[in-house]
């Protein structure tokens, strides 16, 4: 595979895309562009990792997305709702909808009336579901380890929580935003 990225080092050894402050300089209209690429750093390093799951979860028949639904899945024992599992995941009802469709026609997830509510409908997932995961454990594992390869504890615990203050700001604004309203 081609190698897409041209990274160089900055004064204190630290990595950048060129291209990228290149871009976010015409964009920003200054020199004052760390935020706006450590943004597109992030897009960079999540599509890295996209690609490394899509292509470990389609060559086993299963799309990145339904992987993702799967895995849940598995972390569940009494089943959950497509609408817990949308919020979880961060998609749609009707994404999850679908997901579980396939994940039902594989045999690898079943939907169940709830028992404390006939109308609503919890899934769950299959021994074959089950089996599915066992089996993409190890793979999985040496794929992260390769991709994570140099990286500390303390980076990866480090990295983990950055990601996830991101996402707390953002949940944060949009609550803001949503108030505001």
């Amino acid at each position: 595979m081609k190698d897409v990225h041209n990274f160089t080092s900055d004064h204190e050894g630290r990595l950048f895309d060129p291209a990228a402050r290149a871009a976010m300089t015409r964009f920003a209209g200054s020199d004052d562009t760390l935020a706006l690429e450590a943004a597109a750093a992030v897009r960079t390093a999540f599509n890295a990792i996209e690609r490394m799951r899509a292509h470990g979860a389609e060559g086993r028949g299963l799309s990145s997305g339904a992987m993702d639904i799967l895995l849940r899945l598995g972390a569940e024992t009494d089943g959950i709702s497509i609408g817990d599992l949308a919020l979880a995941a961060g998609v749609s009802s009707r994404n999850v909808t679908g997901l579980i469709d396939t994940l039902e026609r594989d045999g690898l997830a079943r939907r169940a009336p709830a028992p404390h509510d006939r109308r609503s409908v919890l899934v769950g997932i299959t021994p074959a579901g089950q089996e599915w995961i066992e089996n993409f454990r190890r793979p999985t594992q040496a794929a992260m380890a390769a991709i994570f390869r140099g990286f500390t504890d303390d980076d990866l615990a480090r990295l983990r929580h950055l990601c996830l203050r991101l996402a707390d700001n953002q949940t944060a604004l949009a609550q803001h935003l949503e108030g505001a309203r």
